[in-house]
Formats: C-alpha cells, structure tokens, sequence
C-alpha cells in the first residue's frame, strides 16, 4: 500500500489542484445565485415558515426585493471555497489516479476505468470538502432581510455553531447520500472522456488532442445534462438532511417521508434551476481549467528546458 501511495503521488500534478481552484472559483461567482434558488426548491417540504416561489425568476425577484444582491449571494463564501476546493482536489486526484493506472500502458483507458478513477476521486474530495457543504446550505437557507434574526453570521460562525451544538456528525450531515452523489461525478468525467475521445478520432486526430474552447462547452455541457438526469434524487435528500429547519432519522427517513407526501416528482424538486445553474457553471468549469492547466503545464517544460 506505501508503495502504491508513492507511485500516485508520483503522478500529482500542482497545475491540476491550481487550474481545477481556478474553475471552481469563477463558476461560483457567476451563477451562485442560481445555486440558493436551487437548494430552496428541494427542501420546499410544506412547511410554513418557507417562503413560497412560484418559479425561478419569482424565487430571485422576491429574495431580491428582501434582501437586495446580499441575499441573492447568502452562502457564498462557503460556496466558493467548497467548489474551489472540490475542483481543485477533484481533478488532482482524478489525473493522478488516471496516471497511476496508465502507468505503463500502451492502450488508452476504457470507460470503466475512468468511471472508477472519477468515482475515488469523488470519494476522496467529498471527505474533505463535507463540512463546507453543510454550511453553505445552512447559510442558504436562513430566510428574511433582519440580519440580526439570524443562526449564522458568516461560513466560519456556522462551522463552530454546527460543531459546537452537533459535533463532527453535525460537519458530515448528508455525506451518505454524498457518496451516492460520486456517481455523478464519475459518470459525468466518464462521459467528458469518452466524448473527447471518439469525437477526436471522428477529426482523425490524436485521442489527447487539445480542443478550442466552444468545444470543451459542448463537451462539458452534455456531459453534465446526462450526469444530472441520472442522479438528481441524491442531491434532494442530502439537501433536505442538511437542512436545519426540518429533522429526520437518516437517509431512508428522508426517501420514505418525501415519497409519501410528494411522490416521484418530490425528488426532481428543483432539478431545472439546477441544471440552467450547472450546465454553464461546467463549462465556465472545464474551459478554465482545461486553458489555466495547459498554460500552466507550457510553463513548467519551458522553465525545465
């Protein structure tokens, strides 16, 4: 095992962890608010105290004539280290397991090997990130414009506050059905790779070849669009078991409960913000990454030349 831990820090790359950072980042401050509409909607359970949207637009006209853009961007600072860090740490350990398996290799990777390869990554940078999520989705949704009426004051007050009352199980609430949510990210770097791979070979190119920049969109966008539609449920009931207004017992609590009182469509709530939000947020995500990691790489060989 020591010898297999050396071997894949041999392939960890620092321009991955700072070009993923990069990606991560100015997604997040481009579409945030899409991201609070999102949350919002999968926890909206019937519960009295919630506020009640007829759509996305009324979602954000009506935070907006409450609370101003401050209330559009509630929960950002947390959102924006988790998804720096997450992409980041994403596809650091992406590439330098990818590497480890290839190690040696005259053929290219199949499917399942970057299912696999995605899908520990995930497991890895969720076990990181956990806690941030939790306080992002604490901050989101704490309703109205009285600033003084509110549990958290900001990401670093709601990690004490959530530690300090619930301890470490408080920080990994929905870290179960985070687990599940791998498969999302595995399957979506899946698809990426094979559609990067056979539409190079449709242009009679290397299958590494570099793409421009709209053809990374395409890439990144159809890759995300079939990653949700197949995992959508998981990230209703990990919202709903972060949520801090409404208690269940576990994962199958949440299932049973939502089944009962909201049907199938209770676990898609909030799956079209989700996608207008992740849809471009990938591509702003991968084309950042995709250009930062390549300037980044031509870099470091002409220094070592």
């Amino acid at each position: 095992l020591t010898g297999q831990a050396r071997t894949i820090l041999g392939h960890v790359r620092v321009e991955n962890l700072v070009a993923g950072l990069a990606g991560g980042v100015a997604s997040t401050l481009a579409l945030h608010p899409l991201d609070l509409v999102k949350i919002r909607f999968a926890v909206s359970d019937g519960l009295d105290l919630r506020p009640k949207y007829n759509g996305i637009l009324h979602c954000m006209k009506s935070v907006w004539n409450q609370e101003g853009l401050r209330g559009l961007y509630q929960g950002v600072t947390p959102n924006i280290w988790g998804a720096g860090a997450s992409w980041g740490l994403y596809f650091l350990f992406y590439n330098a397991i990818k590497g480890y398996i290839k190690e040696g290799r005259q053929s290219e990777l199949s499917a399942s090997q970057h299912l696999v390869s995605a899908a520990q990554a995930g497991i890895l940078t969720l076990t990181l990130t956990n806690p941030i999520w939790v306080t992002k989705t604490r901050l989101v949704l704490q309703y109205g414009a009285d600033r003084s009426s509110k549990q958290y004051k900001g990401m670093f007050d709601a990690l004490l506050k959530i530690y300090r009352h619930e301890g470490v199980p408080g920080l990994y609430k929905g870290f179960v059905p985070g687990l599940f949510g791998t498969s999302h990210g595995a399957l979506q770097f899946m698809a990426y790779e094979e559609l990067k791979r056979d539409y190079n070979r449709y242009k009679n190119r290397p299958s590494d070849a570099r793409l421009d920049s709209l053809e990374y969109i395409t890439m990144a966008a159809l890759s995300k669009i079939f990653a949700v539609a197949t995992t959508y449920p998981y990230q209703v009931v990990r919202a709903r078991l972060q949520d801090q207004h409404n208690s269940y017992s576990g994962v199958m609590d949440v299932i049973g409960r939502t089944w009962r009182n909201e049907g199938a469509a209770g676990f898609y709530k909030g799956i079209f913000p989700n996608i207008i939000r992740v849809t471009p947020a990938c591509c702003i995500t991968f084309v950042v990454y995709e250009n930062v990691s390549a300037m980044l790489l031509r870099q470091n060989t002409s220094r070592l030349s």
